[in-house]
């Protein structure tokens, strides 16, 4: 099965989604009609749908969405780890066979240390049972607290996505590089091939830009813990979905056939536990 490991849906409000760029191509509605052919023509045979707004509200709505349309192999949704009642929005959405993983939005968060003080760690503690993997969603200065994540929760799935938002445009290399490589030697995180032109000259970047970043990503996490992700429709701020899938595609052909393959879906199918036949989770 080939997959798009991370791409979104929305309905447009201005209210709901106040980080949409005023005058860009995101002031629209974006659904599962429109992301149909572009899966059809590059290929793929599904997707992994990712929440955009943080209420449990927009995991049922996504889950909906998943209902009806059978390219979402897999949804990750929120729901607020903090909570005391975390448990009981994890037992209803994960009745779900499309409910795979969870998602915070810890880039926006102002605490760096976000991701270990004691109360989100007590609901990543409760994923486990439910069968989840976790998102990890953050900046670069983020990076050293999903390093202590990781090793406090090392049976735990994470995914890195977007490759923690290198900063592409600047050219900045280190510290991330070192911090990707630590990241990396827990082996219970994947990293997402994602959301790397968003973070580069909208205008002005070149493959050549960004090989740098592809570079260091695939030597820290090898074949089996990488996976492609479009960030569609977010990637049209700096191109079209098929110039992004484009980049990755050249990029991966001095792979063998079978890391191409994991890249392509494998491992997003392996990691979020989902199967060709229903695109349900295996338990």
């Amino acid at each position: 099965m080939k997959l798009d490991s991370h791409q979104h849906f929305w309905v447009y409000d201005e209210q709901q989604y106040p980080w949409i760029p005023k005058g860009s191509p995101l002031q629209r509605d974006w659904l599962p009609n429109d992301l149909a052919p572009l899966l059809a023509m590059t290929g793929l045979d599904g997707s992994i749908a990712v929440q955009a707004r943080q209420t449990v509200e927009e995991s049922r709505w996504l889950l909906t969405l998943a209902d009806h349309a059978p390219m979402i192999k897999g949804v990750v949704g929120w729901v607020d780890l903090r909570s005391d009642k975390v448990e009981e929005q994890l037992v209803e959405l994960s009745k779900h066979p499309k409910f795979v993983a969870v998602r915070h939005l810890v880039q926006d968060e102002p605490d760096d240390q976000f991701m270990v003080r004691r109360e989100f760690l007590r609901g990543i503690g409760r994923l486990r049972q439910f069968n989840l993997t976790y998102d990890i969603l953050i900046y670069p200065k983020q990076l050293p607290a999903a390093i202590e994540l990781a090793k406090r929760f090392p049976e735990q799935p994470l995914v890195l996505d977007h490759i923690a938002k290198a900063l592409i445009k600047d050219g900045t290399i280190s510290p991330w590089r070192e911090q990707i490589r630590e990241l990396a030697q827990a082996r219970n995180v994947f990293c997402k091939v994602s959301g790397m032109v968003t973070e580069a000259d909208h205008a002005k970047w070149r493959p050549s830009d960004l090989k740098p970043y592809l570079d260091i990503v695939f030597e820290a996490f090898s074949e089996d813990r990488l996976m492609y992700g479009s960030d569609w429709p977010v990637c049209l701020l700096a191109g079209s979905y098929e110039r992004v899938f484009a980049l990755v595609e050249d990029y991966t052909r001095q792979l063998s056939g079978e890391a191409r393959a994991k890249f392509f879906g494998g491992n997003a199918a392996r990691f979020y536990g989902v199967q060709s036949e229903r695109g349900s989770r295996q338990n």
